[in-house]
C-alpha cells in the first residue's frame, strides 16, 4: 500500500477527523467525507480544484513549498474549531504532494488521538514490507559448477541495478524464484517488499484486479474504499511475476503500459497512479516460440527480456549434488530434530547418475523423505533404500504419486511398532520403552492400525 492510499483509510476510518490530499500544483486529489459534511459540498464539487478556491486560508501550500510539516496548529471551519496538521507526501526525496487533516477540539485527548493513528500508519507500512520481504539470498543457491556459477555471478551484478527488468527462464524446480529473492535482496530495493504473484493461480477475471487494485464501486461487491493491488504494495519494491507465460493477452497488454510508462491504473478508476517498481519476470515456457505462434506479445517479450537469466537444470550441473545433499541435510536435520550424519558412498552414486526430471525441488523433497524415513528406522546413514524413487522411475510425478509422505511415514510406524510388540512379547509398557513413548499413545496407535496386545 502507497503512503496516500493509507492517509486516506486513515481519515476515513475516523469520523471525527475531516482531511484531504492536494497534488504538487495544490490541486485536491481527496477529501473525506467528514470534510465535505463540514463544509456543506459533494466530492464532485471539490475534486481537481485547487485548494484556495476551498480553503482560502490554508497553511498546506507552504507545505509544499518548504516540505516541512505544520503541526498542531488552530483551525477553524464553518464554527467548528479545530487541531490540524500539514504532511509533505514525498517520492524520490521530491515533494509529490501534501496530506492535511483535523481533529475537533471537543474529543479528549486529542495529541493522543494523532499519535496513536500516525503510529498505526507507520505500522501499517512496517507489516507491509515484513509480510512481503524476499526469504531466500544468494548463500541459498548452491553450486560450484561453472555453467551454475555464470548464472549467479551474472545475477549478483545485475542486482547492483535496481531499475532493469529481468526475465529468468528454467525448467520447473531449477530455483527460479529462489534467484528473484536473492537479486531483491542483494539491491538497493531490499529495503521495500517483494511481492509474489503466480500468474497461472489466479483466475483471469481476477487478475486485473489483484495487480492493480480497483476503485470504489469498480464492480458489484467491491470493497467500501477500493483497495491496493499488487503493484502498489511493491512500491519501491520488486514486483516478482512467476509463470508469466500463463498471462492472457490482454492482461499482458496492460503489464506491457506499466513496463513503458511505470504507470497503473485501477479497475474503475480515473486517474493513472504513477509507481517506482522493478519487474522480475519467470516462466517454464519457451517465450519466443509462444512469440512466433501469437501466443505472447512481442513487444512485451522485448521489453521483459532485458536481461535473460537461464537456470540450469540439475542434470548440466550434477556434480553440484553432494553439495546440494550437504546443505539439505544440515536443513532437514535443524528443522526436524534428526541426527542423520550423511550418504552412503552407494547411495551418492545412484543420486548422481539419476536423470532428476524435477531438479533441484524434486532432490529437496526426496532428501526430507529419506532423512524422516531413515530417523524413524533409527539410522544414521541414508542408503539406496531411502531413495527408492532413484531407481523406479524417471517421471518426478510418479515418485509422489506412488506414496504421499503421510502414507510412507504411517508404514514404517506400522512396522516399528509390529517389531516392538514382537519383542516384548506384546507387553505395552515393554514396547512403549522400546519406542520411547508413553503407553497411551502406543495404545492409541495400536488402535490405530489394528493390532492385538496385552
Amino acid at each position: 500500500m502507497d503512503i496516500e492510499t493509507a492517509y486516506k483509510e486513515i481519515i476515513d476510518q475516523n469520523k471525527y477527523m475531516s482531511g484531504y490530499i492536494i497534488d504538487d500544483q495544490g490541486y485536491i486529489v481527496y477529501m473525506n467525507n467528514t470534510y465535505l459534511q463540514i463544509l456543506n459540498l459533494e466530492k464532485d464539487a471539490v475534486l481537481g480544484k485547487h485548494i484556495l478556491e476551498i480553503s482560502p486560508n490554508t497553511k498546506t501550500l507552504s507545505v509544499l513549498k518548504t516540505g516541512e510539516a505544520i503541526n498542531g496548529y488552530n483551525w477553524r471551519v464553518k464554527g467548528r474549531n479545530m487541531i490540524a496538521s500539514s504532511i509533505p507526501i514525498y517520492k524520490d526525496g521530491k515533494v509529490i504532494g501534501a496530506f492535511a487533516y483535523s481533529l475537533f477540539l471537543d474529543i479528549l485527548d486529542a495529541k493522543e488521538m494523532i499519535e496513536s493513528l500516525m503510529w498505526e500508519l507507520n505500522k501499517y507500512k512496517d507489516e507491509v514490507r515484513i509480510l512481503h520481504r524476499a526469504k531466500y539470498s544468494f548463500s541459498d543457491l548452491i553450486g560450484s559448477s561453472e555453467e551454475f556459477l555464470k548464472v549467479i555471478n551474472l545475477a549478483r551484478q545485475l542486482a547492483s541495478h535496481p531499475d532493469t527488468t529481468v526475465l529468468i527462464t528454467g525448467e520447473s524446480g531449477t530455483g527460479k524464484e529462489l534467484l528473484a529473492n536473492a537479486i531483491h535482496n542483494r539491491s538497493a530495493r531490499s529495503g521495500y517488499p517483494f511481492i509474489r504473484v503466480n500468474c497461472a493461480a489466479i483466475p483471469e477475471n481476477l487478475l486485473e484486479s489483484e495487480l492493480f487494485g480497483y476503485d470504489e464501486g469498480a464492480y458489484t461487491g467491491a470493497q467500501k474504499g477500493g483497495r491496493a493491488g499488487k503493484f502498489e504494495l511493491a512500491q519501491g519494491g520488486t514486483i516478482f511475476l512467476d509463470e508469466i507465460g500463463e498471462m492472457s493477452y490482454l492482461m499482458q497488454s496492460k503489464l506491457l503500459v506499466f513496463l513503458q510508462e511505470h504507470e497503473i491504473e485501477r479497475v474503475g478508476g480515473s486517474q493513472p497512479m504513477e509507481l517506482d517498481v522493478r519487474v522480475i519476470a519467470a516462466t517454464n515456457r519457451n517465450l519466443e516460440k509462444m512469440v512466433s505462434e501469437g501466443l505472447f506479445r512481442q513487444d512485451l517479450f522485448f521489453r521483459l527480456n532485458v536481461i535473460h537469466l537461464e537456470m540450469i537444470p540439475l542434470s548440466s550441473h550434477k556434480e553440484d549434488i553432494p553439495q546440494l545433499i550437504e546443505h539439505f541435510l544440515i536443513k532437514f536435520n535443524r528443522r526436524l530434530g534428526t541426527d542423520i550424519k550423511g550418504v552412503t558412498d552407494k547411495a551418492l552414486k545412484s543420486l548422481q547418475h539419476y536423470r532428476w526430471p524435477g531438479n533441484v525441488r524434486e532432490l529437496q523433497n526426496g532428501m526430507e523423505r529419506a532423512v524422516i524415513i531413515a530417523n524413524m528406522e533409527g539410522s544414521s546413514l541414508l542408503s539406496g533404500r531411502h531413495f527408492n524413487f532413484v531407481n523406479t522411475s524417471d517421471d518426478p510425478e510418479s515418485f509422489y504419486r506412488s506414496k504421499d509422505l503421510k502414507t510412507i511415514t504411517e508404514d514404517v510406524e506400522r512396522q516399528l511398532i509390529k517389531r516392538a510388540l514382537k519383542d516384548a512379547n506384546n507387553d505395552i509398557q515393554t514396547a512403549s520403552k522400546f519406542l520411547g513413548i508413553d503407553r497411551a499413545t502406543l495404545y492409541r496407535k495400536i488402535k490405530k492400525y489394528g493390532f492385538s496386545a496385552s
